[in-house]
């Protein structure tokens, strides 16, 4: 089991620490199918649905989720799918919380 599923958010602010490079691809072992963009300043990942209600069924789920966590991810969804993408925009980069809830909103996909 993750060990980031157990945890919490914490309020960030703009001088909380950013994770490096090093430190988010051994979070990312914690989210499985997430990846860096190539300046490690943000996480991603992209889902894949059967059909619409799917989609949007699991795109309300992260937003009761992120919600509880108040650390929010930008959404993109379309019919079958539905992209999220995070980062701690206090820091202008990654934090633990972005790992937190990539691997909580993992565990609604299943992960």
């Amino acid at each position: 089991m993750s060990e980031l599923k157990q945890k919490h958010c914490v309020p960030c602010h703009g001088g909380t620490p950013k994770v490096d490079r090093h430190t988010a691809e051994s979070l990312l072992s914690q989210a499985k199918g997430w990846a860096t963009n190539n300046e490690a300043t943000e996480i991603a990942r992209t889902y894949n649905f059967k059909n619409f209600y799917e989609t949007m069924t699991f795109a309300n789920a992260i937003a009761w989720i992120v919600n509880r966590e108040d650390h929010h991810p930008d959404l993109e969804i379309s019919y079958k799918r539905c992209h999220v993408r995070y980062s701690t925009h206090a820091v202008h980069g990654l934090t633990e919380n972005d790992f937190i809830c990539a691997a909580k909103i993992n565990d609604l996909f299943g992960d």
